[in-house]
């Protein structure tokens, strides 16, 4: 399996905006994508206010590469997301179960 980390620096203020794009769209939109095994979305906080991450487990290089594309190492983005956001990293990692 395939560990995939998409991190997002919102532009100032619009914070409040992702946040609605980041709960009503991303979200639900993730949680629906076939080849993804979990969804654990991280949500801003006091002390970080503009950052907003996504740690998705997706079941095989193909299945990933099926929703992104053969470009995976860039970052997949909604093109309602694009005026919001500042910066965007992604990493990938083999998950490892015990």
């Amino acid at each position: 399996m395939i560990m995939r980390i998409f991190q997002v620096v919102t532009r100032p203020g619009k914070e409040e905006e992702f946040a609605d794009f980041f709960h009503n769209t991303a979200i639900p939109l993730m949680k629906g994508t076939d080849g993804i095994v979990q969804v654990l979305p991280g949500a801003a906080r006091a002390e970080s206010p503009r950052e907003f991450s996504f740690v998705m487990v997706w079941r095989d290089i193909d299945a990933l590469k099926a929703f992104v594309g053969e470009d995976y190492d860039s970052p997949h983005i909604d093109p309602s997301e694009a005026e919001l956001v500042e910066s965007r990293t992604i990493r990938h990692y083999d998950l490892v179960c015990d």
